[in-house]
C-alpha cells in the first residue's frame, strides 16, 4: 500500500495549523479535502530505487486528483533528479503554470555539503528540486521575500527541511 503525507495550509479568516493526512493517494476523494491556497507535496516518485516506502508509477502521479484542491494558488512540488520532467508535465496537467523553483543543498551534521548522496544514477545528488507552479490568481502573495535556495542537513529519509 502507498502512504504518504499530504501536507496543506489553508488561509481563511484565521489561521488552521498545517494538517496531514495518512492515505493512500491513488484512491483519494480529494474533493473531501476542500479548497487550498498553498499545498506542498513530496509525492512518492519512483526513482527506479529501492526505498523504505512505496512508490508510485508516471501514470498515477499524472492522474492524482491535485487539480481538486485548488482554483486559485500556489503549489510548492518536491521532485527528484529522475522526476523533475515528469514533476513539470504534472503541473502542467494540474493545471499551474511553473513560476519558480526552490533548492535544497543538503548538508551534513558539520554544516558540510553531502558529497555521497543515496540519489543519483550519474552523479550522487547532494542536492533536491521543489518546484513551485501557481493557479489562477492568487490574492496576498508576498513575492520575493525568501530566497530560493535551503541549505539544511539531512534527517530522515524523505524528511524535508523546515
Amino acid at each position: 500500500m502507498f502512504l504518504v503525507d499530504l501536507l496543506c495550509e489553508l488561509k481563511v479568516q484565521h489561521y488552521i495549523h498545517p494538517q496531514w493526512v495518512q492515505c493512500d493517494l491513488r484512491f483519494l476523494d480529494m474533493t473531501v479535502l476542500g479548497k487550498f491556497a498553498v499545498i506542498m507535496a513530496d509525492p512518492p516518485w519512483d526513482i527506479h530505487m529501492e526505498l523504505p516506502y512505496g512508490t508510485m508509477s508516471d501514470d498515477e502521479m499524472r492522474q492524482l486528483g491535485i487539480p481538486q484542491l485548488q482554483d486559485d494558488g500556489l503549489i510548492f512540488l518536491w521532485v527528484t533528479g529522475r522526476a523533475m520532467e515528469l514533476g513539470r508535465e504534472c503541473l502542467k496537467l494540474w493545471g499551474y503554470e511553473r513560476v519558480d523553483e526552490i533548492i535544497w543543498v543538503k548538508t551534513n551534521q558539520l554544516q558540510r555539503i553531502i558529497r555521497t548522496g543515496r540519489t543519483g544514477h550519474w552523479l550522487n545528488h547532494g542536492k533536491e528540486h521543489c518546484l513551485v507552479g501557481m493557479k489562477g490568481n492568487p490574492q496576498n502573495l508576498n513575492r520575493g521575500l525568501d530566497s530560493d535556495v535551503i541549505v539544511a542537513e539531512v534527517r530522515a529519509t524523505s524528511h524535508k527541511p523546515d
